[in-house]
């Protein structure tokens, strides 16, 4: 499972993340970055009806990865893998929640910051580690710190991801990144502008198709 999740991230480097306080805004959001081929979509468990948006896209989108993010709970993550989750991100280090996922067969990527955590994490059987929130540590520099005591541990920046940063963090050896509000600014989704929503999504995995880690 660990093997199959990273090279779904390797292949396709970028996780929108949906953080809706409407079910049908958080449809159409989804429904915009899938359109311009961002294939890994994340619905944050604080939107509404969760559960609901992500049953419909497992059938509305069914050539996309449909997961859910902000798990603080082994009992959330029950429902999300009832509704159909392909995968998990938690802000934080949870053994639990960890080995819940594993038993339910669905990739974990916890949160976690300092060494001590993204080793805990992975050593607990995390699928990656959620480096979170990146921009605050120095965003790719810090993601390059990391890799030559920790750099077999695969990680994913989010926090602060733009579209221009985003390539950074791949070339500072993230295999993938997740975005949230850089691809749905808040003036789009107030005024339904899909086309820019997915020209944004559009635009970034341009960028990170030629970015590559140097070490």
């Amino acid at each position: 499972m660990r093997t199959r999740w990273l090279e779904t991230v390797k292949h396709h480097r970028a996780i929108g993340v949906i953080r809706a306080p409407d079910w049908s805004l958080g449809l159409c959001m989804a429904r915009a970055i899938a359109q311009a081929g961002m294939s890994l979509i994340e619905i944050a468990w604080n939107s509404d009806q969760p559960a609901t948006l992500v049953t419909q896209l497992r059938q509305e989108l069914p050539n996309c990865h449909i997961g859910v993010g902000t798990i603080l709970t082994v009992n959330q993550l029950h429902l999300a893998v009832e509704a159909g989750a392909q995968f998990c991100f938690c802000p934080h280090v949870n053994v639990d929640l960890i080995q819940a996922a594993l038993a339910a067969k669905v990739a974990i990527i916890p949160g976690a910051l300092t060494p001590t955590e993204i080793m805990a994490a992975w050593h607990a059987g995390a699928s990656s580690v959620k480096i979170f929130p990146v921009a605050q540590v120095g965003g790719s520099q810090y993601i390059q710190s990391l890799q030559g005591p920790i750099g077999h541990i695969p990680m994913i920046p989010t926090g602060g991801i733009s579209l221009d940063n985003a390539p950074a963090m791949i070339t500072a050896g993230a295999i993938g990144v997740g975005l949230s509000s850089f691809l749905f600014p808040k003036r789009a989704l107030a005024m339904g502008n899909w086309l820019e929503v997915s020209y944004r999504a559009e635009t970034l995995l341009t960028r990170l198709q030629t970015a590559h880690f140097s070490p």
